[in-house]
């Protein structure tokens, strides 16, 4: 697999890592098989897999716990990632954004324990807290560097302006956000933000929550408590009207001999080398595709076709409210 680095100083990696928390929330099947989670996890790297996406709020809590025996004697050999500020660690311990300076110390301290490691090699803020200013948040995240507990920081679905003021503080390693041909959203101001910065681009759902491999037809193939039933873009009419964007997918996988999939990570990988796109499975089957995807080269035309795709039914989630600030 090729290999990037992230951003200006951050860890090189494989340039497709693995979104891991479909292993353990949110989808359908999730805890079910910690077994085939592992051996997946084993696969991706024997595969040149590097970089693995946890959260402490995948589960919450036990997504990281998964990790840290998946990586048993391997340390060395991945770079994790994982994230905070969902999880309110000063009064509840439940869901609820604080991206205090004292949350982030409680909240690394957890992290670090759960996941066997004493560095964390990228720590995130989660998602943006109204309440605190992004420097205090910041300011933290620079003492946990200077002190060795975790190598860079990211952010994940801020906004420019705030890109900008945390980066003021502190260079920013990486920006996660949703990206694909189905979220093309970063493409106005994201994307011309972090590379005018030297701040590398992680886009999550690079598969369109599973959309774009071209499986899914009905929510009826998802489990009762599956995240994407109340997602928009799911819902009845919408989803009808989105089943488009794969057919003009599969039409260029017909092409070039390859899975729906494969050919909207190829897509997106084509849009630049400083993407590191993390794809979700828990099933070595669909982990080898998606890294099949790093050998396919798409032509000008292809490329020019699926770009031309019409842009979904629907929002990302059922409130916007919290991403983009």
């Amino acid at each position: 697999m090729k290999r990037i680095i992230l951003g200006t100083d951050g860890p090189e990696i494989g340039r497709i890592g693995l979104g891991c928390m479909g292993m353990s929330a949110f989808y359908s099947g999730a805890a079910t098989d910690d077994a085939a989670s592992i051996a997946t996890i084993h696969r991706a790297i024997e595969l040149g897999v590097t970089f693995f996406d946890t959260a402490e709020m995948y589960g919450p809590y036990i997504n990281e716990e998964l990790l840290a025996k998946a990586f048993a004697g391997k340390r060395e050999q991945v770079v994790i990632a994982t994230k905070f500020g969902t999880m309110r660690h000063r009064d509840t311990n439940e869901r609820g954004l604080d991206g205090s300076a004292e949350n982030v110390r409680l909240s690394v301290e957890g992290s670090l324990s759960r996941l066997g490691t004493d560095y964390i090699d990228l720590y995130y803020q989660h998602r943006m807290d109204p309440d605190t200013p992004i420097e205090e948040t910041v300011g933290a995240l620079a003492e946990l560097i200077a002190e060795g507990k975790i190598r860079g920081y990211g952010l994940s679905e801020a906004a420019p302006a705030t890109i900008r003021r945390a980066h003021a503080v502190h260079p920013v390693t990486a920006l996660q956000t949703e990206y694909s041909l189905w979220s093309r959203d970063p493409e106005a101001e994201i994307l011309p933000t972090v590379r005018e910065l030297g701040i590398g681009f992680v886009p999550y759902s690079p598969l369109g929550r599973g959309f774009l491999t071209g499986t899914i037809r009905s929510v009826d193939q998802l489990d009762a408590d599956d995240f994407r039933r109340s997602n928009p873009r799911f819902e009845g009419e919408n989803l009808e009207a989105n089943i488009r964007i794969v057919e003009q997918v599969d039409a260029v996988a017909s092409e070039v001999g390859a899975k729906p999939g494969q050919v909207a990570l190829a897509w997106l990988l084509a849009q630049g080398d400083d993407i590191a796109p993390i794809p979700g499975t828990k099933r070595i089957a669909y982990l080898e595709e998606n890294v099949a995807a790093d050998a396919i080269e798409l032509t000008t035309e292809q490329l020019a076709s699926l770009a031309a795709v019409a842009a979904p039914v629907g929002d990302r989630y059922p409130d916007m409210s919290g991403v983009n600030r």
